[in-house]
């Protein structure tokens, strides 16, 4: 056995828990706190001897958290984006005459009418954002 194999088995149980990819959220939540321990012994030493192992804990964290947080792309459409800038503004359905009635902009909301091409000029007017923000994208 080589003489660097021979210390890295020697000191295998300490190093094992940092180079292991995280089985759960607590193992996950001890990775990301000596990535932050690494990160400020390291500070800007691209050279440090300590940069490699900072890149496998980075990985593993990466990994970890993509494969268990990781939101599945739904593509926006007009009605999601006409949502979203009604919750941020506050809105309710009547606040929308731009659209038409409450009734209407029910209709509109719940995908049991489409917005028209004056609906939704009216609409990027009002929000400041470009037209396509209401048309679906394919």
């Amino acid at each position: 056995m080589s003489r660097q194999l021979s210390q890295i088995v020697q000191h295998w149980g300490y190093i094992a828990p940092a180079v292991s990819y995280p089985k759960n959220d607590k193992f996950f939540d001890k990775l990301v706190n000596l990535q932050d321990e690494l990160l400020n012994i390291i500070g800007s030493n691209e050279k440090h001897a300590l940069i490699s192992l900072l890149d496998i804990i980075s990985h593993f964290i990466e990994e970890y958290e993509h494969n268990q947080y990781a939101v599945e792309h739904k593509k926006a459409t007009g009605i999601d984006a006409l949502k979203f800038l009604m919750e941020a503004h506050h809105l309710k359905q009547s606040d929308l005459p731009e659209i038409g009635s409450q009734g209407v902009v029910s209709e509109i909301l719940n995908r049991k009418r489409i917005l028209n091409v004056k609906q939704i000029k009216r609409l990027s007017k009002r929000f400041s954002v470009n037209p396509s923000t209401f048309i679906d994208k394919e």
